[in-house]
């Protein structure tokens, strides 16, 4: 398929998360769908392919699940999953969002798969984050 800029591809369909990565986060995001799959969660997840520009289709993807997770590798504060949260704000789809990447705070130097675990940034990581989002989004919290 042509590559079309600014447009994603969900790589895996679900209905009750929306994962929403981009880059190597993508390999990721899929694994830890395995995961919630094995605890009767339905993921679906969507590969971003472009930080900028936003593709807006990801609106109508929000829309049709209880929850968003962002995952990135980069800059959680004005990063990717900004730039969706801002995307869903403007377009009016109120769903919880939690946003997944390096926090704005220094990290240790170390071997990349370590790091990534500690920020939660592993397969492992990404699923708890889901768990723990579905958990808040049946309480019903719009943005964490």
């Amino acid at each position: 398929e042509p590559l079309t800029i600014g447009r994603s591809i969900t790589r895996r369909e679900g209905d009750d998360i929306a994962i929403i990565a981009v880059g190597k986060m993508v390999r990721v995001a899929l694994e830890a769908a395995g995961q919630l799959e094995a605890d009767g969660i339905s993921s679906t997840v969507v590969d971003a392919r472009f930080v900028k520009p936003v593709d807006p289709h990801l609106a109508d993807v929000a829309a049709a699940h209880r929850a968003v997770l962002t995952v990135e590798d980069g800059t959680r504060v004005g990063g990717f999953g900004s730039a969706v949260a801002e995307l869903l704000g403007d377009t009016g789809v109120a769903v919880p969002v939690r946003r997944l990447g390096i926090p704005d705070r220094f990290v240790e130097h170390g071997a990349q798969a370590l790091l990534l675990s500690e920020l939660g940034l592993d397969a492992d990581g990404v699923a708890r984050s889901a768990r723990e989002l579905l958990a808040t989004a049946r309480r019903d919290t719009v943005l964490t």
